[in-house]
């Protein structure tokens, strides 16, 4: 199991750097595999040793080998984190050595680290690629891989998508953006009904501080990222969270003087 969980670490720290190339080329349109990567200020092509996830960062000293202009810290940021989700899907979703156990932990550790791309990528455009979109969705509906997360994401999808015209049209300009429409639908599939509404709350408690924050600078709050931080919390503690359902239901039946189904 460690060497599994090794495993899933490295393949982390691989994706979470291809991530990196996402995030800095899909918004600005340029293409994904030319030119070959090389440092942003004086354009030199990296060497193969260059481009090793998280080491070569730390090898360098956060410098380019050739100009020695600071590398951005998100680099490897980005990769330690896309390490980490890896690890945490590895160890959530796999009992033992069934593959069907591997194949959902890697299928929700990629799809976080393709959320948590897109909401750097919202923190900076407001706004998030229709690539990454679509493959989070996917990615979504791979995991539940059932026609109950198809039927999940659908309704969730139909139900955001319906208050986003209806609001958009009383406050006659957009009320929400399309692509948090994908991430509801992301919640639906892989958190189910109960828990995806749940994961909504979350996600929207978490945008108070930050609004109060930057309430009075002018600054249009991305919604992405505090979705998928709600998703990511009710899928880590999703015991905890039905659990609580559970007694508030309870409480409840108990408050009208209904017996428990």
């Amino acid at each position: 199991m460690i060497f599994l969980m090794i495993f899933y670490f490295i393949l982390g720290i691989c994706i979470g750097s291809f991530s990196n190339v996402l995030i800095y080329r899909l918004p600005e349109s340029k293409s994904i595999n030319f030119p070959a990567s090389h440092c942003q200020s004086c354009l030199t092509p990296l060497k193969f040793y260059h481009n090793v996830p998280l080491f070569s960062w730390i090898f360098l000293g956060g410098k380019c080998a050739f100009c020695k202009s600071k590398i951005s810290v998100q680099y490897p940021l980005v990769e330690l984190a896309g390490g980490l989700l890896m690890v945490l899907a590895f160890y959530k979703e796999v009992n033992g050595f069934d593959y069907f156990e591997l194949l959902k932990a890697f299928f929700i550790g990629v799809l976080f680290i393709v959320l948590l791309a897109m909401s750097i990528i919202d923190f900076r455009y407001k706004g998030a690629p229709d690539l990454l979109l679509n493959t989070a969705v996917v990615l979504s509906l791979l995991y539940a891989f059932s026609f109950d997360g198809v039927k999940n994401a659908l309704i969730f999808a139909a139900i955001f998508y319906a208050l986003r015209f209806l609001l958009s049209k009383y406050k006659k300009q957009e009320a929400m953006g399309l692509a948090d429409v994908y991430i509801f639908a992301c919640m639906g599939a892989v958190l189910g009904l109960n828990l995806g509404f749940v994961s909504i709350f979350i996600g929207a408690v978490l945008t108070i501080p930050a609004y109060a924050i930057v309430a009075k600078k002018d600054y249009e709050l991305p919604f992405i990222p505090f979705l998928a931080a709600g998703l990511f919390v009710v899928w880590l503690f999703d015991d905890w969270f039905l659990e609580v359902l559970k007694f508030i239901n309870n409480f409840v039946l108990d408050l009208y003087g209904i017996p428990h189904g």
